[in-house]
Order: structure tokens, then sequence, then C-alpha cells
């Protein structure tokens, strides 16, 4: 509950591709900077691993794995460092295999039968993924509506334009996007940049 109070606070989750591990610590120190503490390093790339270690052990970063789907990569985000854990889908293996480590699950879940079935596995928060080309805000509120007890990490279609539409929703407990560490300027050492990118996006979070 600690690290799903922590997600809350942020109210964003930087959603992070790196190529490179090297550029990990920069970019910790870039959103440190700009406010927000807080990291999604998928396991897209061979690097990720290894930035989630360069992240965790800087120990002002809360940093969690992305893009898991198999319990060897929790076994691996673990081990360098991950809080939690982020599957685009819902699977029981990777589940049982955060509880096995005592880190917090986010698996993906857009339709009430996979709702019902995290439920089942004691969960009570999901990721809602891909939630621009899931329904978006709408279907969120229209299943928080049967699903009192569940709160939502909407993420994948989310930016500046509507990421109130998400955080306006009760049942939204922080919201995943990448438009404030992109690719392009990661991979061109603009850390200044990202700074910039996320005291804006955190501003923009905060606003009522």
């Amino acid at each position: 509950m600690e690290t799903l109070a922590q997600l809350a606070a942020a109210r964003l989750v930087p959603v992070v591709v790196l190529d490179d591990a090297a550029d990990a610590a920069p970019l910790a120190a870039a959103l440190v900077e700009g406010g927000l503490p807080v990291a999604e390093v998928t396991f897209r790339t061979a690097a990720a691993a290894d930035a989630i270690r360069a992240m965790s052990e800087r120990g002002d970063v809360l940093v969690g794995a992305g893009t898991v789907l198999t319990p060897a990569q929790v076994d691996q985000a673990v081990a360098a460092g991950a809080s939690y854990v982020v599957s685009p889908g819902l699977s029981r293996a990777v589940v049982e295999r955060c509880r096995e480590h005592g880190v917090l699950p986010l698996p993906g879940a857009v339709t009430a039968t996979e709702i019902q079935a995290a439920l089942e596995l004691g969960l009570s928060t999901v990721k809602f993924f891909p939630a621009g080309t899931s329904g978006g805000a709408k279907a969120i509120a229209a299943l928080a509506a049967p699903f009192g007890g569940v709160t939502f990490v909407p993420t994948g279609g989310v930016g500046a334009a509507n990421l109130h539409e998400y955080l306006d929703l009760p049942s939204v407990v922080a919201v995943g996007g990448s438009w404030m560490v992109p690719k392009d300027l990661v991979r061109a050492g603009d850390f200044a940049g990202i700074t910039r990118l996320t005291t804006e996006a955190v501003a923009l979070a905060r606003r009522d």
C-alpha cells in the first residue's frame, strides 16, 4: 500500500524507454529536479534492468518495471531494485511472482471480465491500458460504477491535453505517460529539456 500511496501522491508516472542504461542516472536526476521522483522503466529494451538499478540506487526515486510479461522478468526487475511491476495484461503467474517478492503488481485490465479476474487475485488497482483506444476516461467512469472498490492507472494515449479527463475521476489513482520523457530528448542528452517538460507536467497535474 505504501507504494500505491506514493504513486497516488505523484499523480503522474513517467513511462520510460531507455536504449542505453547510461542515460538512466541523468534522466532520474532530471525527473527529481522537475518535481517528479517516479519512473516506470519498460522492459522493451535490453537496458531495462541496468537502468532500473541505476535509478533505484539513487534512493530518492520510486522505480517500477513496465511491460513485464513473465515471472523471470519480475525476478530481474526486483533484483535491480524495482518497487512495483506493471504489465500490459493480466497474468496470474506475474501477479503471484510479485506477491512472492512483496512488490506491487499493476496488471493491465480494460474489460469487466479482466477486472473481475484481477479482483479474484486479490487486486484492487489495475492499469487501464491502452487507455486511449479502450474508451478513455468515459470507459473508466462506466467501469467504476459496478466495481466501486477498484482504482485505475490509465496509460496509453494520455497527454497534457487530456490529463485532467482522467485525473478528475475519483477512481483514478495516477496516470502513466511518456510526454515528459520523450525518447528524442533522451537520445539527444537534453535532460534540461526533460526537467522543463516534467516541471510543466507536475504543475498541470496539480491544477485544481
